[in-house]
């Protein structure tokens, strides 16, 4: 298990030897403790979220960011290393550049008949439309070109999940992922084995769309075959990239950046990833009775034995006041990248805006109906009513028209 450290700039530590001390740590890879300086548990992006209760709600500058493990050893956390995979995508929306497509003969190429390509992206668009009403809603007001690129994306990822979590799921193998991981790159090299690959294939010849979400994404139902427990909140962060955080990265080349955006490209990355790890969160936090039932338990264990839990009292499924506070800090998270994601939405172009604020908004009221159940997720599935949803639908429009958040801030 590896415990992640942040140096926070709490008293004592406002001093430049402080900030010199704490930039030798990060170039260098280790830590020491001095006794006089407190080390604390929080987050890359969002620094410490008060963990004393006199510092509660305050946001402190930080310092460094390392992962060590309880031999000492530092390694680099889950968050900077898909912060990583950000700056890829960042650098290479940027760019501008379209992957190489390599030539394939003839006799390679899927064979389709006259408007095939039209059909199967009619086709995705179905299926958006069957598994995700609202959001297929919203990319109506898309251009015609994102709009289909975005319900091809769509598409895969839906295929992709049903492999781990679909009705033939029991028959899925580490070789069967092996082999879809195959033919996604084969789709990237502009092989597709179906019409349902071809839309994409087509999509990643229009957009600068890179293969490294979908081989995470491949990585994340790896991880459902082999992995039923999560010792922290790193590894848990990790999965929730694998499998949600990796969809944002896939959509912003098509969604754009608004033109006047002053946002830098990795912010808007960012914003993304943390809608993708939000979803997911709430994913997790509605779905644990449900997740228990198949053996499985998506919360950090360290944090559920720190509240007094453990797996029983999730099989168990009785809500007492240990596991109400647990939840009350978790749906705090999830909260918490929910408005990170909150920034990034108003920088993307206009026109993609609304279907992702509605995504974000009926997402985030499902945490609401969590808490009206008073934290019951073990028994009572919490979801979002249709006049709920329907209500959300013009506030996510209005908030679609709002300026970027970037030029707010410059006008303030």
């Amino acid at each position: 298990m590896a415990i992640t450290l942040l140096r926070a700039a709490s008293a004592g530590l406002h001093d430049g030897a402080a900030a010199r001390d704490a930039a030798a740590a990060a170039s260098h890879y280790y830590v020491s403790l001095p006794k006089k300086r407190r080390w604390i548990l929080c987050s890359l992006k969002y620094a410490c979220l008060g963990v004393d209760s006199g510092e509660a709600g305050q946001t402190l500058p930080v310092y460094s960011s390392l992962a060590v493990s309880p031999a000492g050893e530092a390694v680099i956390s889950s968050e900077q290393k898909v912060y990583d995979v950000v700056l890829k995508q960042a650098a290479l929306l940027k760019r501008q550049l379209r992957p190489q497509i390599v030539s394939v003969s003839p006799s390679d190429q899927l064979e389709l008949p006259r408007d095939s390509l039209k059909q199967a992206y009619d086709r995705c668009g179905e299926i958006c439309e069957e598994y995700a009403k609202t959001f297929y809603l919203g990319t109506m007001l898309m251009t015609e070109e994102r709009r289909r690129a975005i319900w091809a994306i769509y598409v895969w990822c839906r295929r992709t999940d049903e492999l781990v979590d679909g009705p033939n799921a029991s028959h899925i193998t580490p070789s069967a992922l092996d082999r879809w991981e195959k033919r996604l790159e084969d789709l990237f090299a502009g092989r597709p084995y179906d019409m349902l690959d071809a839309a994409l294939s087509d999509t990643i010849r229009k957009f600068p769309i890179d293969i490294q979400p979908f081989r995470d994404m491949v990585e994340g139902m790896r991880s459902d075959l082999r992995k039923t427990r999560y010792e922290n909140f790193d590894e848990l962060y990790m999965y929730c990239y694998y499998v949600a955080g990796t969809v944002g990265l896939m959509s912003v080349p098509v969604m754009g950046i608004a033109p006047d955006s002053k946002a830098t490209t990795e912010g808007v990355y960012s914003a993304a990833l943390s809608l993708g790890i939000a979803n997911q969160l709430t994913n997790i936090l509605r779905d644990v009775g449900e997740d228990a039932r198949r053996g499985r338990i998506y919360l950090p264990q360290d944090e559920l034995a720190e509240a007094g839990l453990s797996d029983e009292d999730i099989f168990n499924g009785v809500v007492t006041n240990k596991w109400r506070s647990f939840m009350k800090r978790q749906i705090k998270r999830a909260r918490m990248f929910f408005e990170e994601a909150e920034r990034g939405v108003t920088e993307l172009s206009q026109a993609s805006r609304w279907p992702v604020w509605a995504s974000l908004l009926l997402y985030r009221q499902i945490l609401d109906e969590i808490e009206a159940n008073d934290y019951n997720n073990f028994t009572r599935r919490a979801y979002v009513g249709k006049a709920k949803k329907l209500l959300a639908l013009p506030v996510a429009y209005g908030r679609s028209l709002l300026m970027p958040y970037s030029l707010r801030n410059i006008q303030n």
